[in-house]
């Protein structure tokens, strides 16, 4: 149809992210002008491993420094990316990390929460399902 847009038309999104992990807590930020929390991440570069983005992405948004040692993949969340036209996806691959850092917010985000599911409400689609998931492992309440 005239007009109308394919799939192939929207490439996937593709992210890195963090999921800092602390007392059965996540740990996600409020973006500035934005009125949902979301997990600490953002585009690779081209070039970028997933794996370099997620420790870049941490320190640029929460100040933090992860041992890249400690920086693991634990899953990939692939949904209708926040924010976009039906039918673009986002492919967020999510990392567990560790620091003795103290995340705060950075230039990039206005606030950083300690989250568990009962803050799905708040989160875009991608991070409901990174919520649920964290829950089914085991590692947040």
């Amino acid at each position: 149809m005239p007009g109308t847009r394919s799939m192939a038309e929207l490439p996937t999104i593709l992210v890195a992210a963090v999921a800092l992990l602390r007392d059965r807590r996540v740990l996600m930020v409020t973006a500035r002008g934005r009125d949902v929390i979301y997990m600490p991440g953002g585009k690779i570069d081209p070039g970028e491993t997933a794996h370099d983005a997620a420790i870049r992405e941490a320190r640029e948004e929460i100040s933090v420094e992860l041992d890249p040692a400690s920086v693991a993949e634990l899953f990939t969340v692939t949904v209708q990316a926040h924010g976009e036209p039906d039918g673009r996806l986002v492919e967020m691959r999510v990392f567990a990390g560790s620091t003795p850092d103290e995340p705060i917010a950075s230039a990039e985000v206005d606030a950083v929460h300690w989250v568990t599911t009962l803050d799905a409400h708040r989160c875009p689609p991608a991070g409901r399902e990174t919520l649920r998931r964290l829950a089914a492992l085991d590692l947040i309440d």
